[in-house]
């Protein structure tokens, strides 16, 4: 059966999914009027990201992304509502607040349990459904398999982390989503080229990394944060309607797509080495 309209979904054979969940800017129309604005509700959107790997199809990339936006709710929480990063500031599954911790709703809107529960099947559900489809399709046909989670964030938010962000955010779950040869050679790869790295840092990988991330069963997981500074020209805060989004700029992109070709390229590189010793499952 084929994804509902609002999942985009390319099915390739290569061994690795490139999952694309905070791209969407859709809001549906029954809850529209609800949110402040529908800038503040897309506000916190990885702008553009999708533009930066439109390489992945030429590379038989299965690619799956969700046209929804992230304030409808956030496909890469945990669906129980639990928070990834205890005792530090974050979103939640259908966040009320943005990333500068200003509502998203009138007062007296926002959603309550049923509606969560409503959207989560809805919206979440499909999309997780189609993830692990795509997952076990792919580890029939290899021995393994990467799913790299691909995101982007402002250079400075001051609720989320103090200071400038690193360009490059390499999360793996501590090492626990991913091999750490992977990781390591993605980190090398960051380092020789022109944008700062950290590995493990602010953000260690959302639900999706964590949850499909199981390198003895051949699917290792890696999530990337990028600052957003590495491809568009960012606005001092506060950020406004009359300066954010900025425009994606091929141009000022160019180098961060290079970085990023690489970055995949070293996955299909790591994976083809490590089929070595995993088979596929019986």
């Amino acid at each position: 059966m084929p994804p509902p309209d609002f999942i985009a979904h390319r099915q390739g054979e290569s061994r690795l999914i490139l999952s694309l969940p905070h791209t969407g800017t859709e809001l549906p129309a029954d809850i529209a009027d609800r949110y402040t604005s529908p800038w503040q509700a897309r506000a916190d959107t990885d702008w553009w990201v999708e533009h930066l790997y439109d390489f992945a199809e030429a590379q038989d990339i299965t690619i799956i992304r969700t046209r929804i936006s992230r304030s409808v709710i956030d496909v890469n929480r945990d669906p129980s509502g639990a928070s990834l990063y205890p005792g530090m500031a974050t979103t939640g599954l259908c966040p009320v607040l943005d990333f500068d911790g200003n509502p998203l709703y009138h007062p007296d809107t926002e959603p309550d349990e049923a509606e969560i529960d409503h959207r989560r099947t809805r919206y979440f559900q499909p999309y997780h459904d189609l993830l692990a489809t795509e997952i076990a399709r792919l580890r029939a046909l290899h021995p393994a398999i990467v799913l790299f989670d691909a995101h982007s964030i402002r250079s400075h938010i001051p609720r989320l982390f103090e200071g400038e962000l690193p360009v490059c955010n390499i999360g793996t779950n501590n090492d626990a989503s991913a091999a750490p040869a992977l990781t390591r050679s993605l980190a090398a790869a960051c380092a020789a080229s022109p944008f700062s790295h950290v590995v493990n840092g602010r953000f260690k990988g959302g639900y999706i990394t964590r949850h499909y991330g199981n390198p003895p069963d051949g699917v290792h997981a890696v999530q990337l944060e990028l600052a957003c500074r590495a491809y568009i020209d960012e606005p001092p805060l506060p950020i406004t309607p009359a300066n954010w989004p900025p425009p994606y700029e091929p141009a000022r992109a160019a180098p961060i797509r290079t970085l990023l070709r690489r970055i995949i390229d070293l996955c299909l590189t790591h994976i083809l080495t490590e089929s070595r010793d995993v088979q596929p499952p019986r």
